[in-house]
């Protein structure tokens, strides 16, 4: 398939867009609760609807692209994002928000593996990390705008709970636009012919043959990030509040923000850092930021929060970034978007996990308890990741010595 310069960064500009979605409420969260008398059980919960209808849309439909093409599958998650941001928009009580929350996730599980495998697939670099790169910048910048526009427009135009979702729609319909004008990308039949009408089921997602220990460093790394980037969405917010004692909403933004500019920022500079390295600082630098997140959390320490915002902006960009650009060497093209979709799947099972059980115990406990209980949960999750990508790095060197072996061993003589 030939390479397109506009499907890659029409790709781009959807993977940015999934995470605008995702972020758009964060900050409004305490908003949401103050009105309406949410615990933060809730507002978690809420928060945790999106990953869990995420979840059941990869089981079914996380193979759809490599069937129907990625352009088709991008085109059917932006539309059903900017259904999400009219949901949001109109909202009168939190059964809404969940509704809302439900169609980001359905969205995104069609968008995000698409997108992704487009990007690598419409490379126009001689360098396969380039895309992993520029998937961890989009989502980044995508992430950061949302957490800053939402706070903006809440705290200082007119209808603060439906602006930020009114920008979202008009997002969606530029990307719709951007990705309907790139060429077909439909997976070609016998005889070169373009499979426009291909038949498809939903069925379940099936790890290709011969991955399974890169795939589980990968999945484990990309998870690490995510379920991070689960207690800082969704009890950040909150956290910033009653640091600062502000009710400022583009000062809260801005503070959540930091956390995805050191995200966007450390990913220019992996582009040459090879996949299993990346995992690898990624799970030390996510340690050395938990111990930061339950010290600010202790000590009420501002400074601690904003170290906790950059630490581990920094661990989530080499964990995601390392996971992404692993999976994507290792697997088979015929299968990319399925074993793509795969990683996704185990990163946002473990998210929802993490931001549902977050939640619970900061309305059981308090904000300090539940971070208490949470870090050594995360410590574990990164410790695993690091731990599989080093056991996969040292197999595939063992292998590469055997191969050179093999190659240079002179051949029998005849006698």
């Amino acid at each position: 398939m030939p390479r397109s310069r506009a499907a890659f960064w029409s790709s781009a500009a959807v993977l940015a867009l999934c995470l605008w979605a995702s972020g758009a409420p964060s900050v409004l969260y305490p908003e949401y609760a103050e009105a309406w008398g949410l615990p933060a059980v809730v507002t978690t919960s809420v928060f945790g609807a999106y990953p869990a209808a995420l979840l059941i849309v990869l089981l079914l439909f996380g193979g759809v692209s490599d069937v129907i093409g990625r352009r088709r599958a991008m085109l059917l998650g932006v539309a059903l994002l900017a259904a999400a941001a009219i949901v949001f928009a109109a909202a009168p009580n939190v059964g809404w928000l969940f509704a809302g929350r439900i169609l980001q996730g359905i969205g995104t599980g069609f968008a995000l593996g698409a997108a992704s495998a487009a990007l690598v697939e419409n490379n126009p670099t001689g360098n396969p990390r380039v895309a992993s790169t520029l998937t961890t910048v989009s989502t980044a910048a995508g992430l950061t705008l949302a957490l800053v526009v939402s706070g903006a427009l809440a705290q200082y135009a007119p209808l603060p709970l439906v602006l930020s979702y009114v920008v979202l729609a008009v997002l969606c319909a530029g990307a719709a636009v951007a990705v309907w004008r790139t060429p077909a990308d439909a997976p070609r039949g016998a005889g070169g012919a373009r499979r426009e009408g291909a038949a498809w089921r939903p069925a379940a997602l099936r790890l290709p043959h011969g991955i399974l220990l890169p795939f589980l460093a990968a999945a484990l790394s990309v998870a690490t990030a995510y379920s991070m980037g689960a207690v800082f969405l969704s009890l950040g917010a909150q956290m910033a509040r009653e640091l600062t004692g502000t009710t400022d909403l583009l000062v809260i933004g801005a503070l959540l923000g930091i956390s995805s500019v050191a995200i966007g920022l450390t990913a220019l500079f992996l582009r040459s850092v090879p996949a299993h390295a990346a995992i690898i600082t990624g799970g030390l630098v996510v340690l050395a930021s938990l111990g930061l997140m339950a010290w600010s959390a202790a000590s009420g320490s501002l400074g601690l929060f904003l170290a906790w915002c950059v630490v581990g902006g920094a661990g989530y960009s080499f964990a995601f970034s390392g996971g992404l650009a692993l999976v994507t060497r290792v697997a088979p093209g015929e299968h990319r978007g399925a074993t793509l979709s795969l990683v996704y799947l185990v990163a946002y099972l473990l998210q929802a996990s993490t931001a549902v059980g977050a939640g619970a115990l900061a309305t059981a406990l308090g904000l300090g308890p539940a971070i208490d209980v949470m870090a050594p949960i995360l410590a574990l999750l990164a410790t695993a990741a690091l731990v599989l990508a080093a056991i996969d790095r040292a197999a595939g060197r063992r292998g590469a010595v055997r191969a050179l072996s093999d190659s240079t061993r002179p051949e029998p003589r005849p006698l």
